[in-house]
């Protein structure tokens, strides 16, 4: 067990992969999508495809015997997708009844989209690149350590710096002692490709794969288990504690049923208020949907039409979608992204554009953890990190480097822990959109669970992105990366609680103070206490500034020191006097 030493880099430095040398993720598979006409009423069934409508579908099935290929609905039976449409009122969502997907010929997928797109009964077709998972990749020495009857894992908390009072972290610290705060009665679907279901720090909250098969490839398996870590990882004294450990986790796999699919099946387990995570993007049109190890040009798949019928449903049901905006580099305002290809739908609007009809997802940029955290530097907390898409459309940022969790790092044992066994494998490094969008959706989920345990209806996705967009730690700008190159505010548990709810916070004028210079026990962080509303609220960490404002205010004989309070915690000061 051993703490690596990392080569220097570059302020906001891409280079994912190995030391910055590339990487490629083995398993993923090329989509054809099919689009049928809203006219013909396609029916796949095992024997062929119909028209409900009567239509000559004949060519169409001719066509698929001859090629040896099958047309599946993408999102199940047809009828109970239009019925299920009629009762949820989603009028303005995609129809998913038209969408299917091709089984067989992924070798000759190009090939095929153009000759079933010109069919009878077809509206269009298109090619799904590969996705992959949004993160980025550094390896440091292969380490080793046997987990029988080696020393137990020591308690790496400390080194979890997106846990801490904001604008550092998240406040999960605070949400802990809240009602509800550690995600009690709160769901999250890992949307991705495989996971370590036998770790040791993940046992008590994990619920397992859900839908679809796991990929083998070791690299997948450390992604999840780093992703499902940040969220929930167990308390216990050992590893790593997730940001709402009391929220149950589950993990869905695109593999072998496609990306909008898993999706589909993932919102259809939850219910209103639960989050779904997607954790994948995929190459968008900047470089003609070429697969690079650079992640140059990745996007996030709401931008397939498909992924983005599948997000809106979710949304139209209340489920919270969570997505990586991609590691791509990318001006998702860019034009590019609002041309529609020859081959999707003519409906289809760019959903990057905000003037365009929004699928409801939460988008997540990666932003620069404060220098100096693990003894690396970014560049200044909370700007973007060079490799991280940006725009109007990214609602907030989450640690894009340095992210400390379970698993592995990329398809080697733990940086931080390794050994020939995974279930003892921990990561300093985890990082990308891929790891910023679990802390998003551990501050959500601590809001969901604090807004059960108060009574209140869980958020909506419109309300979510709305507290995410109005609270946080603003984006700061960094050299060739201004704040205008939005990726929106690190959450802030704390400060989005006194706007969901309001009556938990309590307000009066200072009667008489305490500064509390060296605290006992000596745990207890320095505090300024201030006796308000018939009892002593506590503001940990005060500034010089505020202590030495409280005292001239008091000692002038008239204070006017008016305090905003949640139980005992000062979340708001103003000295006029």
């Amino acid at each position: 067990m051993t703490e690596q030493a990392q080569p220097a880099q570059n302020p906001g430095a891409s280079g994912p992969g190995p030391d910055g040398t590339g990487f490629t993720y083995r398993g993923a598979e090329q989509e054809l999508i099919v689009v049928a006409r809203p006219e013909a009423r396609l029916r796949a069934q095992a024997e062929g495809v119909r028209s409900a409508a009567g239509a000559d579908v004949s060519a169409l099935n001719m066509f698929l015997g001859d090629e040896q290929l099958a047309l599946e609905p993408l999102f199940g039976s047809e009828e109970r997708l239009q019925q299920s449409a009629g009762q949820q009122g989603t009028e303005d969502a995609p129809d998913l009844a038209l969408f299917y997907r091709v089984r067989g010929g992924e070798d000759r997928a190009q090939e095929l989209r153009a000759r079933i797109a010109a069919l009878p009964g077809v509206d269009t077709a298109y090619v799904k690149p590969p996705a992959v998972p949004a993160t980025l990749g550094q390896v440091g020495e292969d380490t080793r350590r046997l987990k029988e009857g080696a020393p137990a894992t020591p308690d790496f908390t400390g080194r979890q710096g997106y846990l801490r009072p904001a604008p550092e972290g998240i406040d999960a610290h605070w949400a802990w002692q809240r009602p509800g705060g550690t995600g009690h009665g709160v769901t999250v679907i890992d949307v991705e490709g495989a996971w370590q279901l036998g770790h040791e720090d993940l046992a008590a909250k994990l619920a397992g794969v859900v839908v679809g098969t796991p990929l083998t490839d070791v690299a997948w398996r450390n992604h999840g288990t780093a992703v499902i870590g940040v969220i929930s990882g167990d308390q216990g004294g050992h590893g790593v504690t997730g940001i709402v450990p009391e929220a149950v986790t589950a993990a869905a796999s695109f593999h072998g049923i496609g990306t909008a699919a898993a999706i589909h099946a993932a919102a259809d387990r939850l219910a209103p208020g639960d989050i779904v995570l997607i954790e994948l993007h995929r190459p968008g049109p900047r470089f003609d949907h070429e697969e690079r190890d650079d992640q140059r040009g990745y996007i996030a798949l709401e931008w397939w039409p498909d992924d983005f019928a599948a997000i809106r449903h979710a949304t139209a049901r209340g489920i919270l979608v969570v997505a990586a905006a991609g590691n791509g580099g990318e001006s998702l305002d860019d034009g590019v992204y609002e041309r529609r290809p020859d081959e999707f739908p003519q409906w289809w609007r760019g959903p990057f554009n905000p003037s365009n009809p929004s699928s409801g997802s939460v988008l997540v940029g990666a932003g620069a953890p404060p220098p100096g955290t693990h003894g690396r530097d970014h560049g200044p907390d909370r700007s973007r990190l060079e490799f991280s898409n940006y725009g109007a459309r990214v609602d907030a940022q989450g640690w894009g480097r340095e992210v400390t969790t379970t698993g592995g790092t990329w398809d080697r044992p733990g940086d931080l822990q390794g050994g020939p066994e995974e279930i003892a494998w921990y990561t300093d490094t985890f990082s990308g959109t891929s790891s910023a969008s679990p802390v998003v959706v551990g501050a959500l989920a601590a809001l969901q669970g604090m807004l059960r345990a108060a009574g209140r209806p869980p958020m909506s996705p419109e309300r979510a992105r709305e507290v995410l967009r109005a609270t946080g730690s603003p984006q700061q700008d960094a050299p060739g990366r201004p704040a205008s190159q939005r990726i929106g505010s690190r959450p802030d548990i704390r400060a989005a609680v006194t706007r969901l709810l309001p009556e938990a916070v309590g307000s009066g004028r200072a009667e008489r103070y305490w500064d509390e210079l060296l605290p006992y026990p000596r745990e207890l962080p320095p505090r300024l206490r201030l006796f308000v509303s018939g009892a002593w609220r506590n503001l940990n960490h005060p500034s010089p500034e505020i202590r030495q404002a409280v005292q001239t205010a008091f000692a002038g004989g008239r204070p006017d020191v008016r305090v905003w309070f949640s139980d005992d915690e000062i979340v708001g000061l103003v000295i006029t006097g």
